[in-house]
């Protein structure tokens, strides 16, 4: 399906995205579109800490409902 795609095309789709948007909004876009990813990198990053704190947590969750009550 891309493979059929030349750089014509992206030129194409470039001035699309220009008429749409106008020239003086594309940086303020690419700006945000930039910060976006900044954060969704941050809060995709795992702390090893803080997965062995959560496994602890869940397992001290769990230890009260694994409990039998004797009759």
């Amino acid at each position: 399906m891309i493979q059929g795609l030349t750089g014509w095309h992206l030129v194409l789709v470039l001035a699309i995205i220009l008429l749409l948007f106008g020239a003086p909004r594309l940086p303020a876009l690419a700006r945000s579109v930039g910060q976006s990813m900044k954060i969704f990198r941050s809060e995709v990053k795992t702390d090893p800490a803080k997965d062995d704190e959560t496994a602890t947590t869940v397992d001290a969750t769990e230890a009260p409902a694994a409990k039998k009550t004797e009759s």
